[in-house]
């Protein structure tokens, strides 16, 4: 029996909120199932449909483990000398990989240098008989991933949803939402634990308040 691991993430490209990432381990079997269910690139399906979805991909898969990475990580991540956001994706991918212990790993890759990032990958694996398919659109081509993607997405916006609880509504948290920044520029230094400070539309509005106050002397 072949064990598959399936690794995708949500939130990503967003300026509030964590970034989630997903691996699920399954065999073949669990592969056809999650394919009858209708499994596929999260960005494909309705918030409803992911969340019938999410129960049913966790009762199919062999085990699944959740990776929540706050905006602090994120901007350590960022501003570090020696790490940035893909090799902190990939630190992360691998401590999935290690925990599930696959025969082979699929993963969605984020970077576009493909090559790079699959050895960045595999020198942190501990099986070095690991098998690994790392592509773009893993999670369209990939059922392992689609699963992966469909819960990451999940809980992601399950995180959303608990902080606009706290802080209000702010849309999705995506710079191409205009109520996100709209909120982004209102409430920056009101809520700085949200936003991810290391994007530069954070920096440019620090930068803005910076010079205001040099105004005022």
């Amino acid at each position: 029996m072949v064990l598959v691991c399936g690794i995708d993430e949500a939130g990503r490209g967003c300026i509030i909120g964590p970034l989630v990432m997903v691996g699920v381990l399954t065999d073949g079997d669990g592969a056809v199932e999650l394919k009858r269910v209708g499994a596929k690139d999260s960005k494909l399906l309705s918030p409803g449909r992911r969340e019938a979805l999410f129960s049913k991909i966790k009762g199919i898969v062999k085990d699944c483990r959740v990776v929540v990475i706050p905006p602090s990580e994120i901007d350590s991540a960022v501003n570090s000398k020696s790490i940035n956001l893909n090799w902190l994706e990939a630190l992360k991918a691998a401590d999935i990989i290690n925990l599930l212990k696959p025969d082979t790993v699929v993963v969605d890759c984020p970077s576009p240098n493909v090559k790079a990032y699959r050895q960045y990958l595999m020198k942190l694996v501990e099986d070095k008989k690991t098998e690994a398919v790392v592509e773009h659109k893993a999670d369209v081509n990939h059922v392992e991933c689609s699963a992966a993607s469909i819960l990451a997405k999940v809980v992601r916006d399950a995180e959303i949803e608990s902080i606009k609880k706290r802080v209000g509504d702010f849309g999705s948290g995506y710079l191409s939402d205009a109520k996100t920044v709209r909120f982004l520029e209102e409430n920056f230094e009101r809520f700085p634990d949200i936003f991810r400070k290391s994007w530069a539309p954070y920096v440019k509005r620090l930068g803005m308040k910076f010079q205001r106050r040099l105004e005022g002397f």
